[in-house]
C-alpha cells in the first residue's frame, strides 16, 4: 500500500512539472515550426527569387494584425456645467442606454452631482462628444490601458490549468486506495480553484475590454481642474514646509487638549508642593531652636 502511495506521489509531481513545462514547450515548438515552414517554402517554391520583399511584406501585415488585436480598457472623465443638474444626469443615463450600455454609481443635488457609466468601448468617443448637448463641457479626459499582455498571460495559464485538472481527473478515477484518492482529490480540488480564480479574472478583464467607463461631474458652477502636482526643489521645498506646518498644528491641538488637564490637576498639585515646602522651612527652625 505505501508503494501505491508512494506511486500516486509521483504521478502527482509528474503532472505538476509538466503542467509548469507546457506553455514553455508549446511555444518553443511553434516558434521553430513557425520559422521552418517559411524556409521550406521557399526552397520547395521555385520561382521565389526576392524572399526579402516577401518576408517584409508578412513582417507589416503581421504588425498591422496585432495592432488590430490589442486590447484597451478607456475610461474618461468629463466635467459638465449645467443649469439644472438633476435633469443633465438624467439625460446622461439615457445616452448611455442607447449606446448600449447602463448607469452605475450616481450621487446628485440640486447643485452638484456626479455619475458612472458604461458604454461599449467603440461607442465611447461619440458618447462623450454628445455630451455637449446636456451642458457646457469644462473638461474632457480619455484614457487608454492596453491589457494585451495580461490577458495573452492570463489565457495561456487559463489552458495549461484545464490540462493539470484533466489529468489530475485521470489519476483520480485510477486510484484504487482511500490514501491515493484523499491525496489526488485535495491536489484536484486546489488545481479546480485555481483555475476558476484565472477565468473570472479573464472574464474581469474582457468586461473591462467591451464596456469602457465614463465619470461624468456636473455642477452649476465651472468645476475647478486639478492643480497639477508640483515637481523638482520648489515642489519638495512646498511639500516639506506643508509637513511643518501639519506638525504645528497638530502639537498646538495636543497642547490645547491637555490645557484642561493641567488647570484641574496642575494648579492643586502645585499649590500642595508649595505648601509641603513651606512647611518644611517653618519645621526646620523651630526643631533647630528646641
Amino acid at each position: 500500500m505505501s508503494r501505491r502511495v508512494l506511486w500516486v506521489g509521483v504521478a502527482l509531481m509528474a503532472v505538476f512539472a509538466t503542467g509548469c513545462s507546457a506553455n514553455s514547450k508549446d511555444s518553443g515548438g511553434s516558434a521553430v515550426a513557425e520559422n521552418a515552414a517559411p524556409q521550406q517554402r521557399s526552397a520547395q517554391t521555385p520561382g521565389a527569387q526576392k524572399p526579402q520583399d516577401n518576408s517584409g511584406q508578412q513582417n507589416q501585415s503581421a504588425q498591422s494584425v496585432q495592432q488590430q488585436e490589442r486590447q484597451l480598457v478607456r475610461t474618461a472623465t468629463v466635467d459638465l456645467r449645467s443649469d439644472d443638474v438633476l435633469r443633465s444626469i438624467s439625460e446622461i443615463k439615457t445616452k448611455a442606454q442607447q449606446a448600449g450600455g447602463f448607469a452605475g454609481q450616481e450621487n446628485s443635488t440640486k447643485s452638484y452631482g456626479t455619475v458612472t457609466v458604461r458604454v461599449p468601448s467603440n461607442e465611447l468617443d461619440g458618447v462623450v462628444k454628445g455630451l455637449e448637448q446636456f451642458g457646457e463641457v469644462t473638461r474632457s479626459e480619455v484614457r487608454s490601458e492596453d491589457v494585451t499582455d495580461q490577458l495573452v498571460d492570463v489565457e495561456a495559464r487559463i489552458a495549461t490549468q484545464k490540462a493539470s485538472v484533466e489529468r489530475l481527473r485521470v489519476l483520480f478515477e485510477r486510484a484504487g486506495t482511500t490514501a491515493e484518492i484523499a491525496q489526488i482529490e485535495g491536489e484536484l480540488t486546489k488545481r479546480q480553484s485555481e483555475l476558476e480564480s484565472l477565468q473570472r479574472r479573464s472574464e474581469t478583464l474582457k468586461g473591462k475590454v467591451a464596456l469602457a467607463t465614463l465619470t461624468v461631474q456636473v455642477s452649476t458652477t465651472p468645476i475647478a481642474a486639478p492643480v497639477p502636482e508640483k515637481t523638482g526643489f520648489l515642489g519638495a521645498f512646498a511639500a516639506g514646509w506643508d509637513a511643518l506646518v501639519h506638525v504645528l498644528r497638530l502639537v498646538l491641538v495636543g497642547v490645547g487638549g491637555l490645557l484642561p488637564f493641567a488647570l484641574v490637576f496642575g494648579v492643586p498639585t502645585v499649590a500642595l508642593i508649595y505648601w509641603l515646602r513651606r512647611r518644611k522651612r517653618v519645621t526646620r527652625p523651630a526643631e533647630a531652636k528646641a
